[in-house]
């Protein structure tokens, strides 16, 4: 059995696919995990990553966001 927590839940505005990421331990112990949870209609995506790769992935999720028009907190984008 796994200890399971739900760190967030929300829905893609395009596609409407609902993301939920989860924490999970394994009840004997373990690193934690971090879990992503993608429902596209009837269909899931479930993958496990460790906190390296999680770390990784949301540096490059982060940087891309940053640099794209309207994330600069000015309403007309990035000049």
């Amino acid at each position: 059995m796994e200890n399971i927590k739900t760190l967030t839940k929300f829905r893609v505005p395009i596609g409407n696919q609902a993301i939920e990421l989860q924490e999970f331990v394994f009840q004997g112990g373990g690193m934690p995990m971090l879990r992503t949870r993608i429902r596209e209609g009837s269909r899931f995506t479930i993958f496990d990553i460790d906190p390296v790769t999680a770390a990784q992935w949301g540096k490059a999720l982060s940087d891309w966001a940053a640099v794209q028009p309207g994330m600069d907190g000015k309403t007309g984008g990035a000049e």
